[in-house]
């Protein structure tokens, strides 16, 4: 990681942002978790704060397992950016009674404003609307984790989403997807995601970063942070990073999460006999941790909307090479603020990593390029601003 002059949030302007109501309406944001979730939840549990400026109350009410245990990971974060939390207990797909214990809850706070975020929070507002009047916005983030119910979920998305008064989208290529699907245009908005950039600001030196991660700190070290799962392309980047240490290249390469696919990644590690310098760190509770201890970030991911984690990565000063998915090109400029390769391919993977980790000039003026790319657009403030106007 490099060093850099850091930039904090500006100061909130009354006169360029959306005047707030007399009242104080209610925004109920609701999504299905599991585990420690993911991308969304940064979004979700940021948005209390800020809403507050502008003169909303909020609620974030996830609908989760009572027996994952990953809960109680959120239930800290929310409790670290004072946001409002409420978790209700959901048995799955066939679980009906979700519908009467989220009727209690809405009676209860009686929200102003539903905010869903994924299939089930976004039909589970249609219904409730019935009895309990309010405006129904979604954010759609994407239908990227493949699974056999995938195709139901969007198959409910589908009949759910054209009926919703406002649906915002985090990539253009989401906000194609709703169009084609039936959404009006006039009830479209696309909001890039967001960084909260006093969040990160706080610099240390790679080096000790690394020493803490269990890494030699002379070696240049890749991260990544994500879900294991196929569409996020870890697989590739391991055998990328293997075949550079097998061609004599000094790299280590650290990656950060938890998923379905870890035996599976943790065997491929172990068949390229390089366990000491490539791992798998399991789920890390504050990522800056790895971004601090990076030389470079790299996105192996096959299919992918506007990742927050990249995000975060250049908001700490990170240069970034990704692939060329979905949100990607409206973020980078190849060699301006980072680099892209196209999806699926090893050996240009295998180059960019090659190339960039033996120039540390390059990775010095991405860095710099990154963390202004974030500041002048991506601001988290800014994006709620922009949300705020949907709702009225």
């Amino acid at each position: 990681m490099t060093n850099m002059k850091t930039t904090k949030e500006p100061a909130l302007n009354r006169s360029e942002s959306v005047t707030a109501p007399q009242e104080s309406p209610l925004v109920m944001h609701v999504r299905v978790v599991s585990g420690t979730g993911g991308g969304p939840d940064k979004t979700i549990l940021n948005s209390p704060r800020f809403l507050s400026e502008l003169g909303y109350r909020s609620v974030c009410v996830y609908l989760r397992d009572p027996r994952d245990d990953g809960f109680s990971v959120l239930a800290r974060r929310a409790a670290a950016r004072q946001a409002p939390i409420e978790a209700v207990d959901d048995f799955g797909i066939r679980d009906i009674g979700i519908v009467s214990r989220m009727r209690d809850l809405v009676e209860r706070y009686q929200p102003t404003i539903w905010h869903g975020h994924d299939y089930k929070s976004n039909l589970l507002g249609l219904i409730l609307r019935r009895r309990h009047p309010m405006e129904l916005v979604t954010t759609v983030h994407g239908w990227v984790h493949k699974t056999w119910k995938t195709p139901l979920y969007y198959f409910l998305d589908r009949r759910c989403l054209p009926r919703y008064q406002q649906v915002i989208c985090v990539s253009q290529d989401l906000y194609d997807d709703c169009l084609r699907i039936g959404v009006p245009e006039s009830r479209l908005s696309l909001i890039d995601n967001a960084i909260a950039l006093d969040d990160y600001s706080d610099q240390q030196d790679s080096g000790v970063a690394k020493s803490q991660l269990g890494f030699p700190p002379e070696i240049p070290l890749v991260v990544a942070v994500g879900r294991l799962s196929y569409e996020k392309g870890f697989d590739l980047l391991i055998q990328a990073v293997a075949n550079l240490i097998d061609s004599g290249e000094k790299v280590s390469l650290a990656i950060a999460g938890d998923g379905a696919e870890r035996a599976a990644l943790q065997g491929l590690i172990d068949a390229t006999g390089h366990g000491d310098s490539i791992r798998l760190l399991g789920f890390v509770d504050d990522p800056r941790r790895v971004y601090q201890a990076a030389d470079l970030y790299a996105l192996s991911s096959r299919r992918e909307g506007l990742p927050n984690v990249v995000l975060e990565a250049m908001a700490m000063g990170v240069p970034v090479l990704a692939t060329n998915v979905a949100g990607m090109p409206t973020l980078l400029q190849q060699d301006v603020n980072g680099c892209l390769i196209e999806p699926d391919n090893l050996d240009q993977l295998q180059s960019e990593l090659l190339r960039l980790l033996g120039d540390a000039d390059t990775r010095q003026r991405l860095s710099a390029a990154a963390r202004k790319t974030i500041e002048q657009r991506f601001s988290f403030r800014r994006r709620m601003e922009k949300v705020v106007r949907t709702y009225k």
